[in-house]
């Protein structure tokens, strides 16, 4: 089993945001698989839709937001082994080119760590402050996700779509990864499991220890995406998938060790992000959380 971790971004250890380097440093040292980030361009106040697509609020834990992308900078440049994933970028909110150049600078410094993680949110309102139609995210990913393969394997590269438009133009940058960074997506709804099986490389499930440890939906959702594959004339076997462990508040670590197991045993997850901020408030507790969580998977 792999194990990785989410960097210092959210709630209170994003008040610790200069300890990224110390944080990467350590969680590779105790060997640690990964380091991540998330996404949250904004948290409203008076959310029409809230946290996942459910009820009207929002976590304040997501209030405070680092950086996805200068954390990543910093992980690639302080590490040399652990991957660096995003779970997940709110990929629609950017335009095409700044998100191929800032992800392909993070997999140049990396040498090629990159696993580069979508979705398409759920927030109206930062959709709202980025100028974009909420309603159309999903056909501006299936265009974003042709756009980037564009301007990752071209020169000259372009893309002309009904969502997005990118003009000829010189694109000798690449990233080391060639072709290009494998892409995993996160999904909860049929149309977004089934793009997955169709073209992604990867999967992005989710669960929260204790309170959604849903075994039975993720095989499900799991089966969904290796039907869409077949039906794509793909091998579903060649799509990874990486579990995104959030931790509520309270929770031991023994526990978060047990759901770790059982999504090996009963998914076939075999390598997952452990976020804590919502468990732990500082970055000390965080790496103290860590190591425990290691140490536990590895007697397992």
């Amino acid at each position: 089993m792999k194990v990785g971790f989410a960097l210092p971004q959210f709630n209170k250890q994003a008040f610790e945001v200069a300890r990224t380097v110390e944080f990467a440093r350590e969680i590779e040292a105790a060997g640690g698989a990964s380091l991540w980030v998330g996404d949250r361009n904004l948290a409203a106040v008076h959310p029409r839709i809230g946290y996942g697509g459910r009820g009207n609020t929002i976590p304040p834990e997501l209030n405070p937001a680092a950086d996805p992308f200068v954390l990543l900078g910093v992980a690639a440049s302080a590490t040399e082994r652990v991957l660096l994933g995003s779970h997940v970028l709110v990929a629609p909110l950017y335009t095409p080119v700044q998100l191929a150049r800032s992800l392909t600078t993070v997999d140049l410094i990396s040498g090629g760590r990159l696993l580069a993680g979508f979705g398409v949110g759920w927030s109206p309102e930062e959709y709202e402050a980025a100028g974009l139609d909420f309603t159309a995210r999903g056909a501006r990913m299936d265009e974003l996700l042709d756009a980037l393969d564009a301007i990752w394997t071209r020169d000259p590269a372009e893309y002309r779509g009904e969502q997005l438009t990118v003009p000829l133009h010189h694109a000798p940058l690449k990233p080391a990864r060639r072709p290009r960074p494998p892409v995993y997506l996160g999904a909860h709804s049929e149309r977004a499991l089934r793009r997955i099986g169709e073209r992604a490389d990867g999967w992005l499930p989710l669960c929260v220890v204790p309170s959604f440890v849903d075994v039975d939906g993720l095989v499900a959702q799991r089966d969904a995406v290796a039907e869409a594959a077949r039906k794509a004339g793909r091998d579903p076997e060649t799509i990874d998938s990486v579990l995104r462990v959030n931790i509520d508040a309270g929770t031991s670590t023994e526990e978060v060790v047990s759901a770790i197991r059982t999504m090996g045993e009963r998914v076939g997850i075999e390598h997952v992000m452990v976020d804590t901020m919502y468990s732990d408030e500082s970055v000390d507790q965080a790496l103290d959380r860590a190591g425990r969580i290691l140490d536990g998977v590895r007697q397992g």
